[in-house]
């Protein structure tokens, strides 16, 4: 493989994350670094990490032939049109920008310049997805029926940009590009029929600080996304309901649980008593009936995402994002703002 050299422009938190996986990945290296913010500039010269005299300078050097854009989002269309314009390939941060208007004004550019982009959707390599997606597969839950899945804080909107609309701020915009995504490709080929949305404003009433938003597929399972910045106890981040048992993941890191029938016959159910009456129905079962078993997360390498790129420029692979895939989402994260503004359901994909 060819060595590859990437620029960067904006060098927030998002960005040095990059900076450091890419420190230990053959094949990639870092020229240097461009942010509009003294401080940012003079910290990477602490860290000996080049930086450019300006965006210009950085767009000019021949050695680059990637740049990747970890701006607040409203600016990510602008330097992408200008870097493809200067010869070089895009690695855009999520989103790639605000609506789908600018996304195809970024997608004609690529064409134009005979340009690659794409776009950083890392969460595709989340260990916790990936488990959920295989056991799908497997079917190992019978017919699936229902899923979940959800992330819950109780800090807020972090105080930067992404409390300001201008910039792009607000939860759907920064963790929905994310969880939508993965909801779309666990149902590869599969209509999105309906989108159902709700948005709060509990610590921020320019910006959307959080959402649930209801996903009817084509094959008649329906998904419920969430997003809470309020939540003081969180809800599972994955609930899986299927015909013959449901699995969960409480959080990061952890095993998925599930539980099934075993096949034996329970015989007479004892009822539950509660303050006013007895239940056969929400009885629990008991436990020779059931079969719970633990599974650890699937592994997974997110140095895989600059890997493809780099295949991708040498004509050996297809890209893993595709513009497609991250028109979709685009078009959903609008129809989640559609659905939330009427108050209604909004049909997405005959």
């Amino acid at each position: 493989m060819k060595e590859h050299v990437l620029a960067i422009i904006g060098f927030g938190g998002m960005a040095q994350w990059h900076y450091e996986l890419i420190e230990n990945l053959d094949g990639l290296s870092v020229a240097g670094i461009w942010d509009i913010r003294a401080e940012r500039r003079e910290y990477a010269r602490s860290k000996e990490i080049p930086v450019y005299a300006s965006q210009e300078a950085l767009l000019a050097d021949e050695r680059v032939d990637l740049v990747l854009i970890a701006t607040p989002n409203d600016v990510h269309k602008s330097i992408a049109i200008a870097a493809m314009e200067a010869g070089k390939n895009v690695v855009s941060e999520k989103p790639v920008t605000l609506c789908l208007a600018d996304l195809q004004e970024m997608i004609d550019a690529s064409q134009k310049y005979g340009r690659f982009l794409t776009v950083h959707q890392n969460r595709r390599w989340d260990e916790d997805f990936l488990t959920v997606k295989s056991i799908m597969e497997e079917g190992a839950l019978g017919e699936i029926f229902r899923l979940e899945s959800r992330v819950h804080g109780s800090r807020g909107i972090p105080g930067d940009w992404r409390q300001e609309p201008e910039h792009g701020g607000g939860m759907v915009l920064d963790w929905g590009v994310h969880l939508l995504d993965q909801a779309l490709m666990l149902f590869p080929g599969v209509a999105l029929k309906t989108v159902y949305a709700t948005l709060t404003n509990v610590t921020n009433q320019l910006v959307d600080d959080g959402f649930t938003v209801d996903l009817g597929f084509a094959n008649g399972i329906h998904m419920i996304v969430e997003v809470g910045t309020s939540n003081f106890i969180s809800l599972p981040r994955w609930y899986v309901l299927g015909s013959d048992g449901t699995a969960m993941i409480a959080d990061w890191g952890e095993d998925l649980k599930i539980v099934r029938a075993c096949g034996m016959d329970e015989g007479d159910v004892v009822p539950v008593r509660t303050a006013a009456g007895l239940t056969k129905t929400m009885a629990p079962r008991r436990e020779d009936s059931i079969f719970t078993e633990f599974r650890p997360e699937k592994k997974s390498d997110i140095r895989d995402f600059y890997r493809n790129v780099m295949a991708v420029l040498e004509g050996q692979e297809e890209s893993l994002i595709k513009l497609e895939e991250v028109v979709r989402v685009m078009k959903l994260m609008e129809a989640v703002f559609e659905s939330a503004k009427k108050q209604q359901v909004v049909c997405f994909e005959e």
